[in-house]
């Protein structure tokens, strides 16, 4: 996965990460921006990766798209973001919310996280390392302490106070996460969207529904063996591919279904058990978790974390059946 950053030397674990004892809080890593065909090359290899993985023909074709309409500017598409804001990505042919949104994020990090969710390489840990000021030492305490998988999560707690509780995180190194996190966020419309609605009727969530019900596909699929299988970086150390991935739409959401490969998983032995699933919808972006409910009133259930309310509401008046995933 490329990482369109300048390395800075003092990084205490990894290239693009600079330690943030050895330099002023706040201060990013220098990016170089990515031009038009790196993005577009990046896009077609998500749709190569989508075309592979059984994802919809319609999907494949919008990257595929995508990517031919940025070989064809004569300016940087990443100056008309810094000049125009998200209308000048909005406004291209083949362009819509949930491109523009990818480009954007990979002008602002560097990184494109479904990319990498495709090719099995994402983890907690190297999402966090790509904030400035946290390695992979520091980034590893989080996910082991805290037990957060986002940047939006990541943000939460540097907010909420968790974060200060990590070894390693007193009150500026907080500082300097919150704020760099406001910036590398400020994009998100599902955030935007969290902090003015109340988390179970945000329109930006799937219905409860359709996440059960892909829930439901997925282990079904999974269990006998009809689903494209890819080899995750963490925990592998024989490279096998193993883990079973799904793509489906539905209610104009795409959706991307795999067990959960972090650690806190593989400590409980729940790997086969823990199904994320990965939604967005028009630029709007989230992520949740599946599992099996082992006590109260929905034991036995699978139930969408988070969501438990709904859950309960969904078992007790199950809604009209949602059309499975092909």
């Amino acid at each position: 996965m490329m990482l369109f950053v300048l390395a800075d030397s003092t990084d205490d674990s990894r290239p693009g990460s600079t330690s943030a004892a050895s330099r002023p809080s706040g201060h990013a890593a220098q990016r170089r921006r990515p031009s038009n065909d790196e993005i577009a090359t990046l896009l077609d290899r998500v749709a190569e990766l989508l075309e592979v993985q059984h994802a919809s023909v319609h999907r494949v074709r919008a990257y595929c798209a995508a990517g031919q309409t940025l070989r064809t500017l004569e300016d940087a598409v990443v100056d008309r973001v810094s000049a125009s804001g998200a209308e000048a990505l909005e406004s291209l042919p083949a362009i819509g919310k949930s491109i523009a949104a990818l480009i954007r994020e990979l002008d602002s990090t560097g990184r494109l996280a479904l990319l990498e969710r495709l090719t099995g390489q994402i983890s907690p840990q190297d999402l966090f390392s790509t904030v400035p000021g946290i390695g992979e030492s520091l980034a590893a305490r989080i996910e082991c302490d805290l037990h957060v998988e986002t940047l939006e999560d990541l943000e939460a707690a540097a907010n909420d106070g968790r974060l200060e509780s990590v070894p390693g995180f007193g009150p500026s190194r907080v500082r300097a996460v919150r704020d760099l996190l406001a910036n590398l966020l400020r994009f998100s419309a599902a955030r935007r969207a969290r902090q003015t609605r109340p988390r179970a009727t945000a329109a930006t969530d799937p219905p409860i529904e359709l996440l059960i019900e892909t829930d439901r596909c997925y282990l079904d699929r999974a269990g006998r063996g009809e689903l494209r299988m890819i080899a995750p970086r963490r925990f592998n150390p024989e490279h096998r591919s193993w883990l079973p991935v799904l793509h489906h739409e539905g209610d104009g959401w795409s959706l991307t279904a795999m067990f959960s490969n972090t650690a806190r998983a593989h400590q409980l032995d729940r790997t086969g058990d823990w199904v994320v699933i990965y939604y967005e919808r028009d630029g709007d972006a989230g992520q949740c978790t599946v599992v099996t409910e082992h006590k109260g009133p929905l034991a036995g259930k699978r139930v969408v974390r988070g969501r438990e309310v709904e859950c309960e509401s969904h078992y007790a008046s199950p809604s009209e059946a949602i059309a499975a995933p092909d």
